[in-house]
């Protein structure tokens, strides 16, 4: 009995430390991620009510065009299709928005077909070799681009990161803290177990 409680306290504090160091990376990158002029600017996309972008969408949206307007990068590709509830797309959502401050549309490149953060950033990378884009630079809310970063990197996507944190919504960013740590748990499981089979 004794060592069956043993070996729970043992498991249970190994399970404990693995939470911490991938609380860390989620905390530590998000926090330390720094734009660098790139060709384009990659706006990972989010909730959209009917057409009106969520308040983490357009944050994303208004982060990107910050970097537009510094000259971090030419060129914003607006990244996400359409989904449930959602009266057109992300990408489309995140134009209308742009367009709306004031960006010219030129400016602005529609990626519309994408249900994931993968599948975003495939797209994303199917457009930068079509348009001769080297380098990017990746928006999302801070707490998700650690897994973000290693999924470009699969994609051999060369990009630097800027996030947001949106201060009217902390509980929902705190949320999207707790539940990406499990999410990046089982993206280094997949990758490792794709890696062994």
């Amino acid at each position: 009995m004794i060592k069956i409680k043993k070996f729970i306290l043992c498991g249970i504090a190994v399970i404990t430390v693995c939470v911490m160091v991938f609380a860390f990376q989620v905390i530590y990158f998000g926090q330390s991620a720094k734009p660098e002029k790139s060709d384009c600017i990659i706006v990972l996309g989010c909730k959209v009510y009917g057409s009106t972008p969520s308040p983490f969408l357009a944050w994303r949206a208004d982060e990107g065009l910050r970097l537009l307007k510094e000259g971090y990068g030419k060129y914003l590709i607006v990244s996400g299709g359409k989904g449930e509830g959602e009266s057109i797309s992300e990408a489309e959502a995140m134009k209308k928005y742009l367009i709306s401050k004031g960006v010219d549309s030129s400016k602005i490149i529609l990626e519309d077909k994408s249900a994931s953060t993968m599948a975003n950033l495939i797209n994303s990378k199917s457009i930068m070799e079509k348009k001769n884009f080297k380098t990017a630079i990746i928006v999302s809310n801070k707490y998700h681009l650690k897994r973000a970063s290693l999924m470009a990197a699969d994609q051999g996507i060369k990009a630097t990161y800027s996030g947001v944190f949106v201060k009217p919504y902390k509980s929902h960013e705190y949320v999207g803290y707790i539940r990406e740590v499990p999410a990046l748990m089982k993206y280094y499981f997949l990758k490792a177990y794709s890696k062994m089979f």
